[in-house]
């Protein structure tokens, strides 16, 4: 692609993503690395939430959740998943799709132990996506759990990571008079070659 140039140039989208969300990280006023990750439950039914984006790896991008929640339950059922990653102030956006693992293993425990103590205890606490009553309710729950777990809690079973791997990236950015620059990488399965195409905006 000649003009694949600037911004866009480079030969492992994974390196241009990092690339944007470094940029964003400058730019962004708040949470640079928020993602609308789309899913799709038993019966079809799209859903859709922000999430925030934890590490771009050189094949996969990955996020966190509780495994019992109902993006954890649609993305297990499914396999598959899309995101979008919107910067307003770079003008600019990402758009992924792609198959679906867990990360439950000492990555997922090395980034759990990074959170903030609230963050990991809140974890244990919250029955993340269930009817609460009140928020009393879930306050007393992280008391509990403050007084079980202590100060250095270990990663609940039912919480850890998930990694895309993406079969399609769109790297989207405006253009004047609405004529976006867009270009698609696209392949057949992970081990496949990508194949490079400008969009029309």
């Amino acid at each position: 692609m000649s003009d694949r140039t600037g911004i866009f140039a480079g030969d492992d989208p994974f390196a241009i993503a990092r690339s944007w969300l470094e940029e964003a990280e400058r730019s962004e006023p708040n949470d640079p690395n928020a993602i609308a990750l789309a899913t799709v439950d038993a019966t079809g039914l799209p859903n859709s939430r922000m999430v925030l984006l934890k590490e771009i790896e050189d094949g996969a991008f990955v996020f966190y959740t509780n495994y019992e929640s109902a993006k954890a339950q649609e993305l297990d059922h499914a396999g598959k998943a899309a995101f979008v990653m919107h910067w307003k102030s770079l003008r600019r956006q990402i758009r992924v799709r792609g198959t679906i693992t867990r990360e439950d293993g000492p990555q997922a425990d090395e980034y759990y132990r990074s959170r903030s103590l609230k963050s990991r205890l809140g974890a244990w606490a919250s029955k993340q996506s269930q009817p609460l009553d009140s928020r009393g309710t879930l306050m007393a729950e992280v008391a509990k759990v403050t007084a079980m777990k202590g100060p250095n809690p270990e990663r609940p079973p039912f919480w850890g990571g998930y990694r895309l791997v993406p079969l399609e990236i769109e790297f989207w950015a405006d253009g004047a008079f609405r004529l976006h620059d867009r270009f698609r990488w696209r392949r057949d399965d992970a081990s496949a070659a990508w194949n490079i195409n400008r969009l029309n905006p």
